[in-house]
């Protein structure tokens, strides 16, 4: 519960900051059109750039942004043989899997996890915890390098901010149309060239962190679907049986994650929910993904 309310808390500075933003140099006004109907170019051009532009930006930043709040080391030139054999392992899925050579490195975890980001799959980064280096053997680390790379090979980074960057922006269309149709209502249909009033401001407001949470459960949807696809690469690289045997292995890993909350969504595995907060969880229960494996091996 404590990962919804920071979610909920994020989404509501995010869009308060937006909306004041919009509000304070009349983008609003000028998309919406206020006394002139609605400006339905205008106001689809305003969402595009906010929502597909924010998410697009965080896609070209990812590697830079995830080696930061990791702290991650990339490996460019191995200091030892354990190095060597992860630059290798890597390098030889990426080759077996027709992508270019991800940057590989290394961050200080105690648990075990890794993650895979990058703007494209020619320009990737793949690390690993020094938990899961220390707590898996070679063939497992194998496996989940392999679920890493097919990761970037599926285009996943890509596809996310694009659904990411769809969804936001018929959150911000849908969130002025509505609020422009209730601030007119309360006016009594009068003209308001000053712009949207109060009413516009808070329907906005509040109609953006809403349906900003329904599209926060598509996202984590694909999020899941796609850790099954993940999976299944995984055991296409490095054998259906490592790849069972490392996710058997992720189930003794206990307590919260240290990746950061951006980042969540891109390690091997995430927490576990229950009820309606399972909507919002970014990785299937290792249970049924384990099953998934062993039901497509009969």
């Amino acid at each position: 519960m404590r990962r919804i309310a920071l979610f909920l808390l994020t989404n509501i500075a995010v869009l308060f900051l937006l909306s004041i933003v919009c509000h304070i140099f009349g983008f609003d006004q000028w998309a919406a059109g206020h006394g002139h109907g609605i400006n339905t170019t205008g106001l689809l051009i305003f969402a595009a750039i906010f929502g597909m532009g924010g998410s697009f930006i965080s896609l070209a930043m990812s590697k830079t942004m995830a080696k930061m709040s990791t702290g991650a080391r990339v490996i460019d030139q191995p200091q030892n043989d354990a190095e060597r054999w992860l630059v290798d392992t890597v390098r030889q899925h990426a080759q077996n899997a027709g992508i270019g050579m991800p940057d590989v490195a290394v961050y200080d975890a105690p648990e075990m996890n890794a993650f895979a980001t990058g703007m494209s799959k020619n320009h990737a980064l793949v690390a690993v915890s020094t938990g899961l280096l220390q707590q898996m053997d070679r063939e497992q680390i194998k496996a989940v390098l392999g679920h890493e790379i097919g990761h970037v090979a599926n285009g996943d980074m890509v596809t996310l901010a694009l659904i990411q960057g769809v969804l936001n922006t018929l959150v911000i269309l849908a969130a002025r149309v509505v609020g422009s149709l209730v601030d007119s209502w309360l006016s009594g249909g009068r003209d308001n060239r000053g712009g949207g009033g109060i009413g516009y401001f808070v329907t906005v407001m509040v109609l953006q962190l809403v349906f900003g949470l329904f599209a926060s459960m598509i996202v984590m949807a694909f999020s899941r679907w796609r850790e099954f696809r993940a999976d299944a690469a995984g055991a296409h690289l490095a054998g259906r049986g490592a790849m069972v045997s490392a996710l058997q292995r992720l189930q003794l890993n206990h307590g919260e994650s240290t990746l950061p909350k951006t980042m969540a969504a891109f390690g091997i595995s995430g927490p576990l929910a229950s009820g309606l907060q399972r909507l919002f969880m970014s990785h299937p229960p290792l249970d049924e993904r384990i099953a998934a494996l062993q039901n497509a091996a009969q």
